[in-house]
């Protein structure tokens, strides 16, 4: 056998040491391996690959660069498959309730497979929104030596000399619907948006969770902003095989990275960039399985003083490739630092502390792209969190490039998004109405729908700045507009917006973080005592497993 080192093969050598270890290394050797690789340290490299979404069709090459990081270092690389399921594709239908639940078997996979064919080490290459959380979640529960590497952005389309995204398309439907452009002007928008691999383009769920990541620490520097299609992105993937080497040999695991100090310093690159509001989930659910007290209010306080400073697509008008362009997340985490908003004395995937890191970081003086911190977009970040006795556990609501902030207007009920999407196809939403969607929860879906469907119609009506919406599901990044999601407690256990009735007087009003209905509270008991919980349509498979598991939202959505 080749030499083994015990310091860097805990996992390993119980699968493949000693004579009584030899079926499994017969097993082995029937897909490549020799002596030398028994010897080695084993390095799992989770591929998210699929044809489903351009987000991850493009992951084998990738793949392919962190395995020969691996090899080259002296590890033994396994590649496996793990599921994905595309949003973009699934919106607006029941398939969508797959989306949440997917980021809980993502986890579960990885941790099975690390688990039972004893790595040492891992690498996660991922593309679309679940996968992200979905990997991080299952490196901190294993707390192996792991390296992520993101599949990358696409690059924006063009549609009359402006740049498009998928945004553009889904708020296309809304502008169709009421006959501002034509089916012909929706098929050209349609054809160019995504002109090849990559997540979507602006400032999205999964561009806000690779720069989430890059704050966490967990993954190499300048790795969140990289074009799917630029050739540093194979580039980095190879030195991700690398770095996982060392953090074999330095000892370094995520429950050293992923610490209290470190998701604070992501949640204020997420709320300075004005991310996605799916950031609160995934960050309290990765949280949650690492072990560190963090809750939504976390994400209020922080967000109440930090400045708002970078102009990103769905609120402002660039998207991730722009920013590449000028230094990508390290240019927005530099400025924070220096401003002492995030702590540098953090440990990272390099090794290094995240200030080392920092500390060659060009400004490039873009105050287009981003601001400075003195003189920001906006005075606080981008995501507040409502209570009131419409959201006694919380709200999130995404402020980022918003001026309309309050608005106090009659409920429109919905119980499904199918139902609430035909009324503004039919165009019966007026202004100052405040659509309700309910029984949309992470229960009651179940899987906690996004609505961009419902939200970008709105956005293309051009009631963006006249209707509200408030809805215990959650929203896609590019949603933008007055839209409150994840109202907790849900209606499926019987939360208040559950007891909402048409007509019932709504008050959103973010500066004073308030969610309210103008009843009294004996009316709300009243109610309440009236309501009854509704027959969940999924009774056996994944959907009723996850029903039965999952925690409230303002938790993470978490299912253990």
């Amino acid at each position: 056998m080749g030499e083994s080192n015990p310091g860097m093969r805990i996992k390993s050598s119980k699968v493949v040491d000693g004579p009584s270890r030899a079926p499994a290394r017969a097993m082995l050797r029937a897909v490549g391996l020799n002596d030398q690789h028994f010897g080695q340290p084993f390095v799992g490299v989770a591929n998210l690959a699929s044809d489903l979404t351009p987000c991850n069709y493009h992951l084998g090459s990738v793949v392919k660069a962190a395995k020969d990081g691996v090899s080259s270092n002296l590890g033994t690389p396994f590649e496996f498959g793990v599921l994905t399921v595309s949003d973009g594709v699934s919106m607006g239908t029941q398939g969508m309730k797959a989306s949440l639940v997917s980021r809980e078997i993502i986890a579960d996979s990885i941790e099975l497979v690390a688990f039972a064919e004893g790595m040492d080490g891992l690498i996660t290459v991922a593309g679309c929104d679940k996968n992200l959380p979905g990997t991080m979640m299952a490196a901190a529960r294993l707390n192996l030596p792991t390296v992520f590497v993101y599949g990358g952005t696409i690059l924006p389309g063009r549609y009359q000399d402006k740049d498009v995204t998928i945004q553009d398309v889904f708020e296309a439907v809304g502008k169709f619907s009421k006959g501002v452009i034509s089916r012909e002007d929706l098929h050209d928008i349609e054809s160019v948006a995504c002109p090849g691999a990559g997540s979507c383009a602006g400032l999205f769920t999964a561009n806000t969770m690779s720069s989430a990541i890059e704050a966490l620490g967990m993954t190499l520097p300048g790795d969140a902003s990289i074009p799917a299609v630029d050739k540093r992105k194979t580039q980095i993937a190879y030195r991700a095989g690398e770095a996982v080497m060392n953090l074999l040999k330095l000892g370094i695991r995520p429950s050293d990275i992923l610490t209290a100090e470190a998701f604070r310093n992501a949640i204020t690159l997420v709320v300075a960039m004005g991310g996605s509001t799916n950031a609160v989930l995934h960050l309290l659910a990765i949280a949650h399985e690492a072990g560190v007290p963090l809750s939504i209010d976390d994400f209020d306080s922080i967000s109440s003083k930090t400045p708002y400073i970078a102009d990103m697509k769905p609120g402002g008008r660039y998207v991730m490739a722009d920013l590449d362009r000028i230094g990508g997340v390290s240019v927005i985490m530099k400025r924070l630092l220096d401003a002492g908003l995030i702590v540098g004395d953090v440990l990272t995937v390099t090794g290094k502390t995240l200030e080392e890191n920092l500390a060659l970081v060009q400004d490039p003086a873009d105050i287009d792209i981003v601001s400075t911190v003195e003189e920001p977009f906006g005075p606080t970040g981008g995501i507040v969190i409502l209570r009131g006795n419409l959201a006694p556990e919380g709200s999130v609501v995404k402020v980022a490039g918003k001026q309309h902030l309050k608005q106090r207007g009659p409920a429109r009920v919905f119980d499904t998004e199918e139902e609430a999407f035909l009324a503004i196809e039919q165009q019966l939403i007026k202004p100052n109405d405040v659509v309700v969607i309910r029984y949309e929860g992470p229960k009651g879906g179940p899987g906690m729908r996004e609505m961009l469907g419902v939200t970008s119609a709105l956005m293309g009506q051009g009631l963006g700045e006249s209707v509200a919406l408030i809805t215990d599901g959650r929203f896609s990044g590019a949603t933008h507009g007055l839209m409150v999601g994840h109202v907790a407690p849900e209606a499926a256990i019987g939360g208040p917006i559950a007891l909402l009735k048409e007509g019932d007087i709504v008050l959103v009003d973010v500066p004073n973080r308030m969610l309210e209905v103008e009843i009294s509270s004996d009316e709300m008991r009243a109610r309440s005592e009236l309501w009854r919980p509704r027959p969940n349509e999924y009774t056996s498979g994944a959907l009723a497993k996850y029903a039965k598991l999952v925690s409230s939202a303002s938790y993470g959505a978490v299912t253990g």
